[in-house]
């Protein structure tokens, strides 16, 4: 073939693809300050970010990126090294955006669709409490007082976004998006076990299945919502049966869990050791402040004899598998998650829920807010 029908070989085979593509929709507008960076267009997809497209900015900074229009609701973001701006493409043709690259997740200016306003409007509330919940683990306060300031925080934070964002407009991607917003890694929403959140995700999901029953999002949203409710469904009450084989010898009711790689881990065959007994559940607002006080807690006394043996009530296994894979102490799982035996039998009804065993396997403090914890395991030890 030479060199002419080459290249018109070339040349149909791109007509044809184009032909074949179908709607699309396009993202563009400059970023200054950015010369020779790299601006990389990316799809949050349910399974992760896949990267679709990247430019090199030149000194005007322009750029534009063109995909095929997806047929429900979408989330992409724009992305210079780890600096992130969330956009959604629904009814529009094409997202505008403007910013500097000194200010490129806060200060830049969105037009083409009133979610994406939205969205950045939640992308800053997000950031700043993400701001202080930093300056609260910086703060050298006591566990306890973190612990109550950072659970007002939260709180706050999720009644003003169900307020005037995802009860206000549940139909609204924007609402969507604040329903899978994080913090310090973890989901500011439960939709597994927090009954009120699970009325949250309700919300949107009944909304987004109206308008897109076929869509991959609507249909894991309804599956999510469908899994809260029975978690959060409260339980006709029964009498707890302790098993024989759960009461040792001394004052502990043993917990023989499995730890993320199968192996049963009594919490008896600690005896000898001050034991901190802490019930959590890693997907909750507050796991990652109080895992890094346990953390500075284990490091600094656990070569002289304190053992955390940490019970995860989390529903999702993958999750507890991932969240503490590096985690230096005794970790474990209940699959029974919010109904727990074990956390029954130990009065446990919010979580977290701490308790300091003797070296003599004798449970010898339940641990509030006002507990000084480190005074406490220290008087052990």
């Amino acid at each position: 073939m030479n060199k002419k029908n080459y290249v018109a070989v070339a040349i149909l085979a791109i007509g044809l693809a184009a032909c074949n593509r179908g709607p699309v929709f396009n993202v563009e507008g400059e970023i200054s300050g950015a010369d020779d960076k790299v601006l990389y267009m990316e799809h949050s997809s349910m399974n992760g970010v896949v990267k679709l497209d990247s430019v090199k900015l030149d000194n005007d900074g322009k750029f534009h990126f063109s995909e095929e229009r997806p047929e429900a609701p979408d989330f992409y973001r724009l992305r210079i090294d780890d600096k992130v701006i969330n956009f959604v493409v629904d009814s529009t043709e094409t997202v505008e955006i403007k910013s500097d690259y000194q200010t490129f997740s806060s200060e830049y200016t969105v037009s083409g669709s009133e979610s994406n306003i939205k969205i950045k409007e939640l992308s800053l509330l997000q950031a700043e409490l993400q701001e202080k919940v930093n300056g609260l683990n910086n703060s050298g306060m006591p566990v306890g007082l973190v612990k109550d300031s950072l659970s007002r925080m939260v709180t706050s934070y999720k009644n003003d976004v169900k307020r005037n964002y995802i009860y206000k407009e549940p139909d609204k991607a924007s609402s969507y998006f604040a329903l899978f917003q994080q913090l310090n890694g973890f989901m500011i929403f439960d939709p597994f076990s927090d009954k009120e959140d699970v009325k949250c995700f309700a919300a949107v999901a009944t909304s987004l299945n109206h308008r897109y029953p076929h869509a991959d999002r609507s249909r894991n949203l309804y599956n999510m919502v469908i899994k809260g409710m029975k978690n959060t469904r409260t339980p006709q009450a029964k009498p707890i049966e302790i098993p024989a084989d759960m009461v040792s010898e001394t004052s502990i009711i043993d917990i023989p869990l499995k730890n993320i790689n199968g192996e049963i881990k009594h919490l008896t065959d600690y005896k000898g050791k001050v034991v901190l007994i802490d019930f959590t559940a890693y997907a909750t607002p507050n796991s990652g402040t109080r895992t890094l006080a346990l953390r500075e807690l284990y490091n600094r006394y656990s070569s002289q004899g304190l053992v955390i043996y940490q019970v995860s009530l989390d529903t999702d296994e993958h999750f507890w598998k991932t969240a503490c894979d590096n985690l230096p102490w005794v970790c474990v799982r209940d699959p029974q998650g919010p109904y727990s035996t074990y956390a029954k039998v130990y009065g446990v009804s919010s979580l977290p829920t701490a308790f300091l065993v003797n070296k003599n396997n004798e449970l010898v403090l339940r641990l509030d807010e006002k507990s000084d914890l480190e005074a406490e395991i220290k008087k052990l030890l």
